[in-house]
């Protein structure tokens, strides 16, 4: 148990500094984490830098501040803002458990303010077998949130999805040698 807190924390964080830099350099926005988590990191870390920050998930720590506040909600395939409502909108490590993926970048390109940016990271197809191996076999990532994966994406896949939420990709790259997706779309 003790791994997979390690390797849990060592990711997110990972995640966090991978994306921070492209988050602060939009002063005073107003930004949606979705899938915040049950810590809130992003958020937290980030709140400096923000005017406002919402997060959603289905098991949000309840958190209410100037700042910040969280909503518990299931991702299906519509959120519960208003058109053109947030300057940035992240996704780190979430994409690959919606049933409704497509969906939910539409309705992410809808709340967006023109100009706006979504962030997001999501797991490549060459991690698939890394992280079953990692999670089934070597215990240390957490299981259940690897059976939740219903799409491992590569660039191509980013690109076809971006295009059909009429999104233009600004920016991808991978890491984690090649087993994590990077990319910045902008409304």
């Amino acid at each position: 148990m003790l791994y997979k807190k390690f390797f849990d924390k060592f990711l997110g964080e990972y995640r966090f500094n991978m994306v921070k830099p492209s988050i602060i350099k939009y002063e005073n926005c107003k930004l949606l984490d979705v899938g915040c988590g049950t810590e809130c990191k992003l958020l937290k870390g980030i709140e400096k830098y923000i005017d406002f920050g919402i997060g959603i998930d289905f098991k949000p720590p309840e958190l209410k501040t100037n700042k910040l506040e969280t909503i518990k909600l299931t991702l299906e395939n519509k959120l519960p803002f208003e058109d053109e409502s947030f300057d940035i909108v992240t996704m780190l490590a979430v994409l690959e458990h919606l049933s409704y993926a497509d969906d939910i970048l539409k309705e992410i390109n809808r709340v967006l303010k023109p100009g706006g940016r979504l962030i997001l990271t999501v797991p490549s197809k060459i991690a698939k077998p890394i992280l079953e191996f990692m999670a089934y076999n070597l215990k240390i990532i957490d299981r259940v949130e690897i059976e939740d994966h219903k799409k491992y994406y590569n660039k191509k896949d980013i690109l076809y999805s971006a295009k059909l939420s009429n999104f233009i990709v600004e920016k991808h790259k991978y890491f984690q040698l090649g087993c994590n997706n990077f990319a910045i779309l902008r409304k």
